[in-house]
């Protein structure tokens, strides 16, 4: 249990430092927008800096939407309720949360 504890925890650790830098990617881009008056949008060189926006964006998105599941695997394990399908009540296959540790579902119920 505290293997399992401790590698969720690194995996939120990594992911949490991973949204620190996709939050400053963004910023930047920001700040290179705002201080550029540059008409990138009709540039036939290379992406709009719209599009590196909405990337970012979406990237960042997901991103924290994976560390809530973190944060939701780390309380199920906390209650006792890790590996159990949150759907049907049966054991998720080790297999399943090896390959997605915040799995909350078997893979019949997913």
């Amino acid at each position: 249990m505290d293997t399992l504890k401790a590698a969720l925890e690194d995996r939120r650790r990594a992911l949490a430092a991973e949204i620190a830098a996709l939050e400053a990617d963004l910023r930047a881009v920001f700040e290179a927008s705002r201080e550029s008056n540059a008409d990138d949008e009709h540039d036939p060189e290379g992406s709009t800096i719209a599009y590196e926006r909405a990337q970012l964006s979406a990237v960042l998105t997901s991103a924290r939407r994976r560390l809530g599941e973190l944060d939701d695997a780390l309380t199920r394990l906390a209650a006792g309720t890790y590996g159990t399908c949150t759907v049907c009540g049966r054991p998720i296959p080790p297999e399943r949360l090896a390959a997605r540790p915040s799995a909350q579902t078997c893979v019949a119920c997913a």
